[in-house]
């Protein structure tokens, strides 16, 4: 079983920066992806951005030039920073990640319980 610990959540004025950070414990062999989705007031889960093993990265096209994401292989802890924050990005933010208990284990999906970014002046 993995655990996942979220925090850096909060309130932020539009144009206003936030670190959300996401640390993973537990039967943890290997971590292939961490990253992180979103979802606002009646809108559909989306992702927002994800870091693979290998260190490369994937956005949402609404947060490229805005939003970075790196990871802490030692303390199996991945960080989003968010800059030039805007209304849009209201929403709950889940940390994701996908692990292996053991060299030849299967995929194991986790996710976090949320943290509540709200922009807004």
């Amino acid at each position: 079983q993995v655990h996942l610990v979220e925090s850096g959540g909060g309130l932020v004025q539009p144009g206003g920066s936030l670190r959300l950070s996401c640390a993973a414990s537990g039967s943890i062999f290997s971590i292939s992806v961490m990253g992180w989705y979103r979802q606002a007031p009646g809108k559909q889960r989306e992702l927002v951005a994800l870091i693979f093993s290998i260190g490369s990265t994937k956005f949402a096209d609404s947060v490229k030039g805005r939003f970075t994401i790196s990871r802490d292989n030692a303390k199996n802890t991945v960080y989003l920073q968010m800059n030039n924050l805007k209304p849009e990005d209201t929403a709950v933010y889940t940390c994701y990640v996908e692990s292996k208990e053991a060299p030849w284990g299967a995929d194991i999906v986790s996710w976090g319980q949320g943290t509540q970014v709200t922009v807004s002046s």
